[in-house]
């Protein structure tokens, strides 16, 4: 099912994203990660994959079985790099064999130890191209990913807000964000996508955090930031793994109740291929009404 006719229901969505696994013993762990968390019912789940096409063929076998065995509404992640079109009209196509409805185009990072995107020849060099190219010749539902707090490549924010209007224009249905700390930067963003003509779902995207060096790590490269007080409390009980997984989840879920509350069209876990802390985000927000 399209994801775009999900998201039109009157219930808030509830999405996961995992990573692909790089082993078969991982592969059978995420499938039952993935299987666990259908308990909640989410609307779909998304799975990444690495630069260049790395883990393509796992990426495609996640969502596949998701999809077709565990009856899991799935959606791929589909980048320009290291791609031709050629390559990428064959990755489609399979995706459509598969029964796959729904795609994320995205530029994509840089591989691995190289600083800027390069593209690939009789390839594409930006989302907005792979977005209008799979919007012309297939029958996908189209996500793509926002940037409350801009990209970290953008001129500026205004700039960066542009270039994803361009991207809606093409042809996406939604959009997903990536991961922030603090609402006011979604509301704000909601806003301002609102006053140039950005009419499509803006779903909110929230990482619970697990580990403070992780998590320092995982904003420094996407360009997030945390507030103040919230790194100070973690700061203070970092090496207690518990307590970070407890201040996390406690932090998120008050995020998600104030997002819904908000008019936020649904929530998309970033899950570290973890199910933890998202199923207790999950009670949390059953236990106080945010969820049906």
């Amino acid at each position: 099912m399209f994801i775009r006719d999900l998201l039109a229901r009157e219930t808030p969505s509830l999405s996961f994203e995992f990573s692909p696994p790089k082993t078969d013993e991982a592969f059978d762990t995420l499938m039952e990660t993935i299987a666990e968390l259908q308990k909640l019912q989410p609307t779909f789940v998304s799975v990444t994959y690495g630069a260049g096409g790395s883990t393509l063929r796992r990426t495609f076998d996640v969502v596949a079985k998701a999809k077709n065995e565990l009856g899991q509404e799935s959606m791929a992640h589909l980048t320009c790099v290291g791609s031709t079109e050629e390559e990428l009209r064959d990755a489609l196509d399979e995706l459509k064999t598969q029964g796959i409805q729904n795609v994320l185009p995205l530029r994509g990072d840089p591989p691995a130890g190289t600083v800027t995107f390069e593209k690939t020849p009789g390839g594409f060099g930006y989302a907005n191209e792979l977005v209008a190219f799979i919007h012309e010749n297939y029958d996908f539902c189209l996500g793509v990913a926002g940037y409350p707090e801009g990209h970290q490549e953008a001129e500026n924010f205004d700039a960066d807000l542009a270039y994803l209007k361009q991207k809606v224009d093409a042809g996406a249905d939604f959009v997903i964000t990536q991961m922030f700390f603090d609402n006011r930067f979604y509301f704000d963003f909601v806003e301002k996508a609102r006053a140039i003509g950005i009419d499509v779902p803006i779903i909110p995207g929230i990482m619970p955090i697990m580990n403070v060096d992780q998590i320092k790590r995982f904003t420094s490269m996407c360009g997030a930031s945390i507030p103040e007080e919230l790194l100070e409390r973690l700061e203070a009980i970092k090496e207690d793994a518990d307590a970070v997984r407890e201040c996390g989840v406690e932090h998120a879920a008050q995020m998600c109740r104030e997002l819904l509350e908000g008019g936020a069209p649904g929530i998309h876990f970033y899950t570290l291929n973890r199910s933890t802390s998202t199923r207790s985000i999950f009670e949390n927000l059953k236990a106080v009404g945010a969820l049906a």
